[in-house]
């Protein structure tokens, strides 16, 4: 039992989910807003010995290190390694202090944008059909980089319709693995799926990338570095993101080669519900 939970900023929880906590505190204080800095994380902190949060704040260790109750974070979003997490894991754990995150909530509606983005580019729906002709997503040559939950997902799905899938998975699928520049150069359209601040495509990546391809990026950060990004941009390309944050900023969103939707896919009203149950299993075990 805690003596006090704090949700810093705004965490996607259910009602039922956020009445649930007071199951696991004697007080519970939820923010509405997000804070605008380390001072106000501070001051929202205060003596609480829990804290939830989600992927729009952060945690720094100059914050745990002036927040001397705290035994325990509960990140209400993805936590794939320390490096990508918006919580000073590596310091938590020097100190004692539990950092527990979700993983494979919001992975369906992504999916789906995939899907969509691609229908309408090649079929011509409210745009010009990406081949000058209608065209089936059935034997496109796809490259997943990232085979994780949700590559492995937008992999079955693209199967599903018919394309070739370049990028490792289970053998009994079909799936085959290529060397990165193999597979950029193979590909006609490839899915970047990666953790945050994984940056894979660099300038020798895009040339073998090449023109005439389709690239999506799913995560919630660029996997490319800007300069050449923007130069394989110029060229007979398309880009998808569905979040400023993983296109890399608004600047390029009058991109001519760019669609934004502006919006997290993954956000539907079935992740928040798989969102706030894993988020109290987390509370749960840690409670034991």
């Amino acid at each position: 039992m805690f003596s006090k939970i704090v949700a810093i900023e705004p965490v996607s929880l259910i009602p039922s989910a956020e009445k649930a906590l007071h199951t696991f505190a004697n007080e519970v204080v939820m923010y509405p807003d997000i804070p605008a800095d380390d001072e106000e994380i501070v001051r929202r902190i205060g003596d609480a010995d829990a804290v939830l949060l989600s992927y729009t704040s952060s945690i720094r260790r100059e914050v745990m290190e002036r927040c001397p109750n705290i035994k325990y974070i509960g990140m209400c979003c993805s936590l794939y390694s320390p490096e990508s997490a918006n919580v000073d894991i590596i310091y938590a754990n020097e100190h004692g202090i539990k950092v527990t995150g979700i993983r494979d909530y919001g992975d369906e509606g992504v999916v789906e944008y995939v899907i969509s983005e691609l229908v309408r580019s090649f079929h011509g729906f409210g745009q010009p059909a990406w081949e000058g002709e209608v065209r089936e997503i059935t034997g496109l040559k796809a490259g997943i980089i990232g085979l994780g939950k949700s590559g492995g997902m937008i992999a079955d799905a693209l199967r599903f319709f018919g394309a070739r899938s370049e990028k490792e998975w289970a053998r009994e699928k079909g799936y085959r693995f290529l060397p990165l520049d193999q597979l950029l150069e193979q590909s006609e359209a490839v899915f970047c799926c990666l953790n945050k601040n994984t940056v894979l495509l660099h300038e020798a990546e895009f040339r073998k990338l090449g023109d005439k391809k389709i690239l999506f990026n799913t995560g919630l950060s660029p996997a490319w570095d800007e300069e050449p990004f923007v130069k394989w941009l110029s060229g007979n390309n398309l880009c998808f993101c569905d979040t400023v944050g993983a296109l890399g900023g608004a600047h390029l969103l009058e991109h001519p080669h760019v669609r934004c939707v502006q919006a997290s896919t993954g956000r539907t009203r079935q992740a928040f519900d798989r969102l706030s149950e894993k988020v109290l299993a987390n509370l749960s075990e840690y409670n034991g």
